[in-house]
């Protein structure tokens, strides 16, 4: 798989775009998580016919307990009443630790007593191993749950991240459990090659883009479990439909999105979340744009551009049916 990969013959036209949705944990202005917002947005995200992903890096899993995931996990699973959901199975630890299956298993099983799918999130004592061993780790988590999502970042985004070979992904698609893995390299390239293995190896095994600056990743097969997609659940939705029903507006939102992509996820890239809560505070759907209180500040001079944004999103939106 190391010849070069022709993108436009990956391209899959009206296709059915698997939707993935990380939801943003909300908080008040003085620190405090605001459930009302987010059990909202959820059910806002699911009506729009995207799953809810939570507990992932826009909901602050690196920073919040256990305790706090596992009431993430309830308000969810109230909320949806037993619609779809997946989340962040989360480990913390350190550099030079240990692989912590016993942790993994803990995580997974409060992820799936709440009914939903665990996106295994890397650590690093899962990184560490040799690869084989890190395939051997995937193997045994298998039998902790009926089905799992992996997940690869790149060290942008986490400092325990790991972009593993294609002979890994290879090994991962061969385990019947996982049902799909999420790739966050930015790197159109590294997709598309997982895309053509994908192809080739286990058609129906879903490459979920993490790539928020290079949303148009659905065109070539790739499925999506994105951040950016977290302040438009609606316009995602619409964008996705057009894609099925073959029409040229697909762009049209698509790049207006991809242009609140290219501001929100600018460094420092970890202030996305602040700006996501800017903009659903314009939207009117939180009452508060505070972000975690350790997570990195936006300017307020951003909600400025993000207005512009939205008011060129709703001008787009009653163009386009």
């Amino acid at each position: 798989m190391n010849k070069q990969i022709d993108p436009y013959s990956l391209i899959k036209p009206r296709r059915k775009i698997t939707a993935i949705s990380a939801i943003l944990l909300p908080f008040n202005e003085h620190g405090s998580i605001d459930w009302e917002g987010f059990t909202a947005h959820v059910l806002r995200t699911a009506a729009s016919g995207l799953i809810p992903a939570v507990n992932m890096d826009t909901g602050y899993v690196n920073l919040i307990d256990d305790a706090t995931r596992n009431a993430v996990l309830q308000h969810t699973r109230q909320a949806l009443d037993g619609r779809a959901f997946v989340a962040g199975a989360f480990v913390a630890d350190s550099p030079g630790s240990p692989w912590n299956p016993e942790e993994y298993k803990t995580q997974i099983e409060h992820i799936t007593h709440n009914g939903g799918t665990p996106v295994i999130f890397q650590s690093y004592g899962l990184t560490a191993q040799h690869e084989l061993d890190i395939i051997s780790s995937y193997e045994a988590l298998a039998q902790e749950c009926d089905a799992f999502i992996a997940f690869e970042l790149g060290t942008m985004f986490a400092p325990f991240g790991r972009i593993y070979s294609l002979e890994t992904w290879a090994a991962l698609m061969a385990i019947p459990r996982c049902r799909g893995a999420k790739h966050s390299s930015l790197d159109r390239d590294l997709e598309w090659r997982r895309l053509a293995l994908r192809n080739v190896k286990r058609p129906d095994f879903k490459i979920y883009t993490g790539n928020d600056l290079a949303i148009d990743m659905v065109i070539y097969g790739s499925d999506y479990l994105l951040g950016l997609s977290t302040f438009a659940p609606d316009m995602f939705a619409k964008r996705d439909r057009l894609w099925e029903k073959g029409s040229p507006d697909f762009y049209r939102i698509n790049d207006l999105l991809q242009y609140l992509g290219f501001f929100s996820f600018r460094a420092p890239v970890p202030a996305y979340k602040h700006s996501a809560a800017q903009f659903l505070k314009l939207r009117g759907w939180l009452k508060h744009d505070s972000p975690h209180p350790a997570a990195p500040h936006r300017p307020q001079k951003d909600v400025t551009i993000l207005r512009e944004i939205l008011s060129r999103l709703k001008v787009l939106d009653g163009e386009i049916a």
